[in-house]
């Protein structure tokens, strides 16, 4: 049975570290540490949407979380997977509305998260203020790094670049233009806007 202590850390750590460990060894037992009720939640719904048996207690600090591995569940019925490429659609260098420091925190824990998957995306596209995220000294360089690395297509808008001033900053992935856009947006079996 491995531990897994994640009661320092704050979301997405602890749903990104249990899935880790949950693909690494799938039919072992997982003990998982939070520190918080929002990590106790979203843990529980990851192990749960696995087929995982989820016993919880109160412990220094948090919680403890022990997953018990069974039958994995699969997609229901009326579940149609979508078919051909996935496309991350990005519009802006924060996510949701409200906060703006809250949307920048928010939308690099999404990258982060991203570039943790198993089965990265085909394609992020980067318009407007979006592209903010691809030049050098943004926070979101290193997980689109490893997106690229992993064979995800990171594509900027160039006259994005070229109204904010970035065209010559440009750290990762390429310069793409709206037809270009278009077309992988009108042709993704799956257009995802976080």
């Amino acid at each position: 049975m491995e531990l897994l202590d994640c009661r320092a850390h704050q979301c997405p750590h602890p749903v990104v570290e249990t899935r880790k460990a949950m693909l690494a060894e799938p039919e072992s037992l997982l003990t998982v540490l939070v520190g918080d009720e929002a990590a106790l939640v979203n843990v529980t719904r990851l192990a749960e949407s696995q087929g995982y048996r989820v016993d919880r207690e109160p412990v220094e600090g948090g919680f403890s979380l022990r997953l018990t591995p069974g039958g994995r569940t699969t997609a229901g019925p009326d579940a149609t997977p979508a078919t051909g490429k996935t496309v991350i659609f990005v519009a802006s260098d924060r996510m949701g509305a409200g906060d703006d420091e809250l949307g920048t925190i928010l939308l690099k824990n999404f990258l982060i998260t991203l570039a943790e998957l198993n089965d990265p995306p085909d394609t992020l596209l980067f318009v407007n203020a979006g592209v903010k995220l691809t030049v050098r000294g943004s926070e979101g360089v290193q997980p689109l790094e490893h997106l690229a690395g992993s064979g995800t297509d990171i594509a900027s808008c160039g006259l994005c670049l070229d109204f904010y001033g970035l065209k010559d900053q440009v750290a990762v992935g390429r310069i793409t233009n709206m037809l270009e856009i278009v077309e992988s947006l009108r042709s993704a079996g799956r257009v995802i806007r976080p």
